[in-house]
């Protein structure tokens, strides 16, 4: 079952004229230095993009017309797929630049971003740049898209001007389906409103198995074999805004499956109790000092501004619950691995130290992505009719 919004009438603050925001009790929007707080009102073009809506074809089987290189969702993945695409990064990450870089030389991969990045965006960039492919990048404030033309559109021109592949990021859940309809072609979801992130999924999984690998030590990493226990007995602890985040998503669906136990930690607002029915795996632990002293390891969600229009959260009494410090690892996940999807705000959920220090993989998964994101490329190009059979069949 996916998490749905639900904020209490209590807690959420509509966009009203001024004076009916300082009446009844309610608080200042100007924050003081000794009650710092985040005030967030609600704006009409943001609506759509924070409300979540399931997919229609979100399910366990990717549906029929989509080309069989997307990586749309974690759950379209089986384990033997994923288990080729942790293979496949590896051979990637072994082979000579040079070697790699004639793998797909002179292929057409178009990055499709109407959201601002800068992980995703240059890891998906030069993973195509790695693998010999062209590549081009469209944004939202510098195409037709600025002008109003549609999803459908944008990717019907692409595909003319032949991209074989589009890698995209669409602050509305679901888009990845209405592009991949649209234009037949291998679609990469960067991140797709609060529905997935699946290749963060996946580059967190290599991360976690090269800090705990399976009984045979290196050689399953270079040549892993996922089954359903794979990370028997590893805890993962993801803490923060639960609600609006695609990487816990995604994290969620597919960590389970290969026996991890997956806990989600925050306050009510931002972690509504049912959010453990997303599926099999997961449950809810509203103590992070709970939380921690059962983690293998912790993956630590920035306060995402653009995602909580209509919420106010109180920084200071979240820091005090849900900050990550030094003082708080050392008492209660001294050997924890700490993960963070970026960017990281420092000194809000998590301070410098921890983000700097000897448990903190923070860097390894930047290193991974990129070779995930390699592995997804290749896994969708394999797949894809080469461009000049591409361009004659929609001329």
């Amino acid at each position: 079952m996916p998490i749905q919004r639900k904020t209490s009438a209590k807690k959420a603050i509509r966009k009203t004229h001024p004076a009916s925001q300082t009446g009844g009790g309610a608080r200042s929007s100007h924050s003081s230095p000794k009650n710092p707080s985040l005030i967030l009102l609600e704006d009409p073009a943001l609506r759509s993009r924070n409300t979540f809506a399931t997919p229609q074809f979100h399910s366990a089987f990717s549906p029929g017309f989509l080309h069989p290189g997307s990586s749309i969702s974690v759950s379209h993945f089986t384990l033997q797929d994923v288990s080729r695409i942790l293979e496949e990064a590896s051979e990637l990450e072994a082979m000579p630049v040079f070697r790699r870089a004639q793998r797909f030389a002179k292929r057409r991969v178009a990055l499709l971003f109407y959201e601002s990045s800068t992980r995703t965006r240059t890891s998906f960039e030069l993973a195509a740049k790695s693998l010999g492919a062209d590549t081009v990048l469209v944004s939202a404030l510098s195409s037709s898209i600025e002008k109003g033309e549609s999803l459908k559109d944008t990717g019907i021109t692409l595909r003319s001007l032949g991209a074989e592949c589009i890698i995209l990021r669409h602050p509305n859940s679901g888009a990845p389906y209405v592009l991949g309809r649209a234009t037949g072609l291998p679609i990469l979801n960067a991140g797709d409103g609060s529905h997935e992130h699946p290749s963060q999924a996946l580059l967190d999984l290599r991360t976690i198995l090269a800090h705990f690998p399976a009984d045979n030590g290196t050689a399953a990493r270079r040549k892993p074999s996922i089954t359903d226990r794979t990370l028997d007995g590893i805890t993962v602890t993801i803490v923060g805004d639960i609600l609006h985040s695609r990487v816990a998503r995604s994290n969620a669906l597919l960590l389970p499956r290969l026996g991890a136990r997956v806990l989600f930690c925050g306050p009510e607002m931002l972690l509504p109790g049912f959010a453990a029915n997303i599926g099999p795996g997961v449950e809810i632990e509203r103590s992070f000092e709970r939380a921690l002293r059962l983690s293998n390891v912790v993956i630590m969600l920035r306060i995402q501004k653009e995602r909580l229009s209509g919420l106010q959260i109180d920084l200071e009494d979240y820091m005090e619950q849900y900050q990550l410090h030094m003082e708080r690892l050392a008492a209660y996940a001294p050997t924890a691995m700490i993960l963070h999807p970026g960017p990281m705000i420092r000194g809000l959920e998590i301070t410098s130290e921890v983000a700097d220090g000897p448990n903190s993989a923070v860097a390894e998964q930047v290193y991974h992505g990129s070779i995930i994101r390699m592995a997804l490329l290749a896994r969708a190009l394999d797949a894809s009719p080469k461009k000049n059979e591409q361009s004659s069949r929609h001329r």
